[in-house]
């Protein structure tokens, strides 16, 4: 099931940013930048007393309106944000400045929604100032917490409370061979039609179950005799609540999916190519380890040549470097052109998901890769490599034990993983390199 989703809110120099950051980056972020990512993120991944969770910081969504009295607007967009998707809502105040009227409309949007919502009383830097948490009762959701954010005062206690609130761990009903699919992408891409296209051509629906707490709807489909998930990440059945800044909005959706998803389709418009939101959620589907495909949808309306595709291509990986391992398909839901390859390449990557090499061709491949480029030094320290194996599969994972782990440059691990594809495939799935420091007895 999706890991419980976390909803920062509150209106604007509250602190909601700060908070955000000192959870995610102080205290509890599970989750490394990768070089090749967006760090532009507006979600995180964390952990508290052994609960996974995504924080997302709502203050981190733009909104572009011609309208300057946008601050209730703001507020209210971001309250219905937490009330379609979150599990829980940090409702962030200013103890400093007190109760605002801006505060008590999020608070009875918010009362009335039925969410768990944890009221978070910001700005309490010292003793002297925990009397002013109590003018928030009177917002009637229940006990606030005082806490400083910027000080990092009192977050244990806030999360806590936050985990209470989370539902309980779920399980999968789903066989091991049933392919969990996400289709993700901008509104009007086209997710809906090509989902459509692929259940229309193949008329094997087999059945429509409920999903997430949300209540998304999955819809299982067969092909030649594999099983899939097709994950609702588009409201196919439903419109979203709300329209104004529906794209930053999708995001959060899309979070969800993938967290239950064990392959990503990314879904571009052939007109519009990559754009931010594309990256972010395709940076989120890569940390995650979900093997992708993207799908370049509206194809038909495109005028081509005979390097059409090959530009397309390269500055879909221009801007989606971190993604050069995942198959492109240019395809086009309305005329179902080339919509019947997907189900065989879905198929594919999640053999390539589960595809494991044996400790002795990994070695042997290691030593060919040091002849050929040998592992720099840096700062006059030699690094050494002594040998590699993979702990585990989706994704492909493998350790290299080495003497100094500091001593490898991120770019030489890059060259590795170049040299696991060439020889070994892993197309469609991120792969993992973990250093291990070792030392042999005759270094010690």
């Amino acid at each position: 099931m999706a890991k419980p989703l976390v909803a920062v809110v509150g209106r604007p120099n509250v602190g909601k940013s700060t908070l955000f950051n000192a959870i995610v980056n102080k205290r509890i972020s599970i989750v490394e930048d990768i070089p090749g990512v967006t760090r532009d993120r507006i979600y995180f991944d964390a952990e508290w007393l052994n609960r996974e969770f995504t924080m997302i910081d709502t203050g981190g969504i733009e909104f572009v309106t011609e309208n300057s009295h946008v601050i209730p607007k703001m507020m209210r967009l971001q309250a219905e944000l937490a009330i379609e998707e979150a599990d829980v809502i940090l409702f962030v105040v200013d103890g400093k400045q007190g109760i605002v009227p801006a505060d008590e409309e999020v608070a009875n949007i918010l009362r009335a929604s039925g969410k768990p919502v944890v009221l978070v009383v910001n700005k309490i830097d010292s003793v002297n100032q925990e009397p002013n948490i109590y003018e928030f009762y009177n917002l009637g959701l229940g006990d606030p917490i005082g806490i400083s954010a910027k000080n990092l005062m009192n977050l244990g206690d806030l999360l806590d409370d936050t985990v209470k609130h989370f539902p309980p761990v779920g399980t999968n009903v789903d066989d091991e061979d049933t392919i969990h699919v996400a289709v993700i992408g901008r509104p009007n891409v086209g997710k809906s039609s090509l989902t459509n296209a692929l259940l229309g051509q193949e008329r094997v629906i087999v059945s429509d179950v409920a999903g997430t707490t949300r209540d998304s709807i999955d819809t299982h489909w067969t092909h030649d005799g594999q099983k899939f998930v097709l994950i609702d990440t588009a409201g196919m059945r439903r419109k979203a609540k709300i329209e104004e800044a529906v794209e930053r909005y999708s995001i959060v959706r899309s979070l969800r999916s993938v967290d239950r998803s064990d392959i990503v389709v990314l879904v571009l418009d052939a007109q519009d190519g990559v754009t931010e939101q594309d990256k972010k959620i395709a940076g989120y589907a890569y940390e995650a380890g979900k093997g992708v495909v993207i799908v370049v949808n509206k194809w038909d309306l495109v005028e081509k040549d005979d390097k059409t595709t090959l530009r397309f291509t390269e500055d879909i990986y221009d801007e989606l470097g971190f993604l050069q391992f995942a198959p492109i398909l240019f395809a086009s839901a309305l005329t179902k052109q080339r919509i019947h390859r997907l189900a065989d390449m879905l198929k594919f990557v999640s053999e390539q998901q589960y595809r494991r090499v044996s400790t002795g061709t990994l070695n042997q491949l290691l030593q060919d890769a040091q002849t050929v480029n040998p592992v720099p030094s840096r700062n006059g320290r030699i690094p050494k490599i002594y040998y590699m194996t993979q702990a585990s599969v989706k994704p492909p994972t493998f350790i290299l034990f080495v003497n100094e782990p500091e001593l490898i440059h991120f770019s030489y691990m890059r060259f590795l993983e170049n040299r696991l594809r060439e020889s070994f495939g892993f197309e469609g799935t991120p792969i993992r390199l973990i250093l291990r420091g070792k030392k042999r007895d005759d270094e010690e």
